[in-house]
C-alpha cells in the first residue's frame, strides 16, 4: 500500500510541475502568434516533413508531425497507465473505481450536450462535440499543486482517476467517430503486428526493443489505414508485460517511469505550442459568442461541473459509491471545475474534427477561454476549501 501510494505521489508531483510548464509554453505560443514572430511560427509548422524507405513515403507538415507521431508516444504512456490503474491500481476494484467512473461518465457526456445545444442550428461544427469532453490533466494537476498541502492526497487520486478514466473515453471516441474512410489491407497489417507483441507478452518477452519495432511498424499502417495514427500507441503499451518472472521489475513499469519525464517535460510543450497559438488580431469579444468557441468554452467550463458533480452526487446519494476520506463536496465542486480544463486534450480532439483550417483560431479561442475560467474558479472553490476549519470539513463530508 505504501509502494502504491508513494508512486501515485511522485506521478502527480511530475504531471503537477508538467502542468506549470505547460502553461508557460502556452503563453509563449500566444507570444509568438501575436508578433512580429507570427510568420517564423507559422513558417515552423507548416515545414513539409518527409520519411521514407524505397517508394514507400509519408510526407506531413510538421504541425501533423507533432500531432499524429509525438502524440503517439503520449497515448502509449496512457495505455500503459490505464493498463496498471485497471489491473492493479486505483481502478483494479469495484468499490475503488465506481466513483470516478460515474464522475467521468458525467463529465463526458454533459460537456458534449451543452455543445450541441448550442450547434444545433450550425450542422457544420456539431463534428466538435466532443472537444469539451476532455480533460488536461498535466494542467488540472499544476493548479491543484498550487495549493500545496492543503489539497487533501485522496483529492488528488479522485482527480487522477477521473482524468484516466476521461483518456480511455477520448481514445474511444477517436476511434468510433474521428475515423476516415478504412483501407483494410492497412489495418490488417496493423493488426498482425498487434497479434505478434501479443504473442511476445504470452511468451514473457521483457526487452523493448522487439516492442519498439512492432509499434513503429503499427503506427505507419494505422496511419495509412484511416484510423488515427495514436490508437496505435494505445494498442501496442496493452501488450506490455506487467508481470515479470524471478522478482524483476516488470517492463510496462520501466517504460513508464522512463517515459514519463520526457511526455512531460518534452512532448506535450511542444504539441502545446504548436497549438495553442490563437492570433488575437481583430478578435472580439463577439467572436467568443460564435457557436463553436461558445459551444466549447460553456462545455468546459459548466458542462464539466454539472457533469462530474452531478454524476458524483448522485452515486454518492444513490448509495453506490462514497467521498473519498478527508474530501467535502466543497472539494469534489472544486475538482469539477479543475476538470473543464482541457486544453492539450481539446485541441487534438479539435484538430481531429476540423483538421488544420481556419476553423480551428475558433476551436483554440474556445479552448483556452474555457480552460483558463474553469482553472481559476477551480483553484478559487479549492483555496476556500483547504482554508476551511478541519471540524467544517468533517461536517460538510
Amino acid at each position: 500500500m505504501e509502494k502504491t501510494l508513494s508512486r501515485i505521489q511522485a506521478f502527480m508531483k511530475l504531471e503537477a510541475s508538467a502542468g506549470l510548464i505547460l502553461m508557460g509554453v502556452a503563453l509563449l505560443a500566444m507570444l509568438a502568434a501575436n508578433t512580429a514572430l507570427a510568420p517564423y511560427y507559422d513558417s515552423f509548422l507548416n515545414t513539409n516533413v518527409r520519411a521514407g524507405i524505397g517508394g514507400f513515403e509519408i510526407s506531413k507538415p510538421a504541425l501533423l508531425w507533432i500531432n499524429d507521431g509525438l502524440m503517439a508516444i503520449f497515448f502509449f504512456l496512457v495505455g500503459l497507465e490505464i493498463k496498471r490503474e485497471v489491473l492493479t491500481g486505483e481502478l483494479s476494484s469495484f468499490d475503488k473505481a465506481v466513483l470516478p467512473v460515474l464522475a467521468a461518465i458525467g463529465g463526458m457526456a454533459i460537456p458534449g450536450l451543452v455543445f450541441v445545444a448550442l450547434n444545433w442550428s450550425t450542422p457544420e461544427n456539431l463534428n466538435g462535440w466532443a472537444i469539451p469532453t476532455a480533460t488536461d490533466i498535466a494542467f488540472a494537476l499544476g493548479i491543484l499543486a498550487l495549493l500545496g498541502t492543503r489539497a487533501p492526497v485522496a483529492l488528488k487520486v479522485f482527480l487522477l482517476a477521473i482524468a484516466i478514466i476521461d483518456d480511455l473515453g477520448a481514445i474511444v471516441i477517436i476511434a468510433v467517430f474521428y475515423t476516415s474512410e478504412l483501407s483494410t489491407n492497412a489495418l490488417t497489417l496493423s493488426m498482425l503486428g498487434f497479434a505478434l507483441a501479443v504473442a511476445l507478452n504470452r511468451m514473457g518477452v521483457q526487452r523493448v526493443a522487439p516492442y519498439l519495432i512492432i509499434g513503429v511498424f503499427m503506427w505507419v499502417f494505422v496511419l495509412k489505414s484511416g484510423v488515427h495514427a495514436t490508437l496505435a500507441g494505445v494498442l501496442i503499451a496493452l501488450t506490455i508485460p506487467l508481470k515479470a518472472k524471478d522478482g524483476d521489475k516488470a517492463l510496462l513499469y520501466k517504460l513508464e517511469h522512463e517515459l514519463h519525464p520526457w511526455v512531460a517535460f518534452l512532448i506535450l510543450p511542444v504539441f502545446a505550442f504548436a497549438n495553442a497559438g490563437v492570433s488575437l488580431q481583430g478578435i472580439s469579444f463577439s467572436d467568443l459568442m460564435q457557436p463553436l468557441p461558445l459551444g466549447i468554452a460553456a462545455g468546459l467550463f459548466i458542462g464539466k461541473q454539472i457533469g462530474v458533480f452531478g454524476a458524483t452526487w448522485i452515486g454518492v446519494k444513490s448509495g453506490l459509491a462514497r467521498l473519498p476520506e478527508g474530501v467535502t463536496w466543497h472539494h469534489v465542486y472544486g475538482v469539477a471545475c479543475l476538470t473543464g480544463v482541457g486544453f492539450t486534450m481539446s485541441l487534438f480532439i479539435g484538430s481531429l474534427a476540423f483538421g488544420a483550417d481556419e476553423t480551428m483560431n475558433a476551436v483554440r479561442l474556445g479552448v483556452i477561454s474555457g480552460s483558463i475560467l474553469s482553472g481559476l474558479v477551480g483553484f478559487a472553490v479549492l483555496r476556500t476549501a483547504s482554508s476551511q476549519p478541519k471540524a467544517a470539513q468533517d461536517a460538510a463530508a
